[in-house]
């Protein structure tokens, strides 16, 4: 999912909730560096969506929404889509298959939902209808920690920001655990996801305690035997981010652990790291991971634990994430870079005389004829109507409204793109930058796909 400015979160894993809506516990674990736009006040209580609510939000599951990191090929698709009111959203759709019993999926989507953490991509809410069976969380814009361990672009991943990448992580099991909910299915490199602040984020998800997908090389002693995931199971799989910090590859605990025991440890030391940290600050790493792989579940360090021995390891404590990352604040990175039209430049710098230009040349035309067609014995408004009355909002400094009229023109017409980069220049003009960026970013792709059909 996209690189723009860095917080780190796990996955925890409407527009009009049911009257089951349950009220937002306060978020903890934040950093005072580390805190973006999308801080505790601005995520919503859990609650259920229609099903229809989510389909129009992704596009009617459109293929060009998928970011699952296997795309349509996953067991479990991930969606990103925006709901009415503008919120990113992240849409998981099981397998039909998955969850047969409705009651136990509610329950453990309810109990997964009262977690409120910034060190959570947090879960808002899920659907359930017929056998359609959905999960709906923050929607994290920067990508996965693999993606900036494993397969980075310009630059690795900085010691510091490896060091900080730990610390976040324990903080997310340490706040899991004390609420009840410390098992988590799978935890690797690819469950951990940065938001737009470049914070590091985690899903947690509903899990039975039974499952466990992960090659086998990775898998804790204790599933192998037993079949099952216990809260000592995830101090294991945390060891193993660990590995995946220090090397920067994903390398198997035994094989690392025939090198920590050879004290050969440096071998295990991702190469790019020479000269950037102390031998010290790595011992003591490497001895916190071999902790975690302890082959009994008894030996392994508590959650709190880990967390006081690498808050001990922390450095540049004063410095954002997204700086560690050398990502600019609030301007797309590399990653994200789109090219955009005439028309989504102009939104972008909130240009109202130009996207009047642009508007009146080309921009309504799009939507031609849609005002001819009769719903229910009824002319449906063009969403013409609803772009020029955005347009006339925003020339007199009334954002709120245009963003709402902006949202009617893409009701009307979900396929029409100028409904979008209304919206983005909306967001612009609330000041809701990052969700700005977003909107624009679907604006384009939607364009780009109109003009391959054409």
């Amino acid at each position: 999912m996209g690189c723009r400015c860095s917080k780190l979160r796990l996955c925890c894993w409407g527009s009009h909730f049911k009257s089951t809506v349950l009220e937002p516990p306060d978020l903890e674990n934040g950093g005072k560096n580390d805190r973006g736009p999308s801080s505790a006040a601005a995520v919503p209580g859990f609650g259920e969506f229609r099903l229809e609510e989510l389909r129009e939000a992704t596009v009617g599951f459109s293929a060009d929404r998928i970011v699952s990191e296997h795309g349509e090929k996953a067991p479990n698709v991930v969606y990103q889509g925006t709901l009415d009111n503008g919120r990113h959203i992240a849409v998981k759709r099981f397998n039909k298959s998955a969850w047969p019993d409705t009651r136990q999926f509610l329950e453990e989507a309810r109990a997964v939902g009262q977690l409120r953490s910034e060190r959570l991509a947090n879960l808002i809410g899920c659907c359930f209808e017929g056998d359609e069976r959905l999960l709906v969380a923050e929607f994290m814009p920067n990508e996965t920690l693999a993606k900036h361990l494993f397969h980075w672009d310009n630059q690795p991943m900085k010691w510091a920001m490896r060091l900080r990448v730990a610390l976040y992580l324990a903080q997310a099991l340490e706040y899991c655990g004390s609420r009840g909910r410390a098992l988590y299915h799978d935890l690797n490199a690819y469950r951990v996801l940065f938001d737009q602040a470049f914070v590091l984020r985690t899903y947690e998800e509903q899990q039975d305690g039974k499952s466990y997908s992960t090659n086998l090389a990775f898998t804790p002693p204790e599933y192998m035997r037993t079949g099952r995931v216990t809260p000592e199971s995830v101090v294991y799989s945390f060891g193993t981010l660990l590995l995946d910090l220090l090397s920067g590859k994903h390398i198997p605990p035994s094989h690392a652990l025939d090198l920590i025991r050879g004290k050969n440890f440096l071998m295990l030391m991702d190469s790019c790291l020479e000269g950037h940290f102390s031998t010290d600050d790595g011992t003591e790493l490497v001895r916190l991971a071999s902790r975690c792989l302890q082959y009994e579940p008894r030996e392994r360090p508590s959650a709190k634990s880990m967390v006081i021995a690498l808050t001990a390891l922390q450095k540049e404590t004063e410095v954002p994430s997204y700086e560690l990352m050398n990502i600019p604040r609030g301007h797309p990175s590399s990653i994200q870079q789109l090219s955009l039209t005439p028309l989504g430049e102009a939104c972008s710098r909130l240009d109202l005389t130009a996207i009047h230009e642009i508007l009146e040349k080309i921009g309504y035309k799009d939507d031609e004829g849609i005002a001819n067609e009769f719903i229910d014995g009824g002319t449906m408004i063009s969403p013409t109507v609803f772009a020029r009355r955005c347009l006339s909002y925003l020339m007199n400094d009334k954002p709120q409204e245009a963003l709402g009229d902006a949202m009617q023109a893409q009701v009307v017409s979900p396929e029409w793109p100028t409904a979008y980069y209304l919206q983005a220049a909306a967001l612009f003009g609330l000041g809701m930058d990052t969700d700005a960026q977003e909107t624009l970013k679907d604006g384009t792709l939607l364009e780009a796909k109109k003009n391959r059909r054409n």
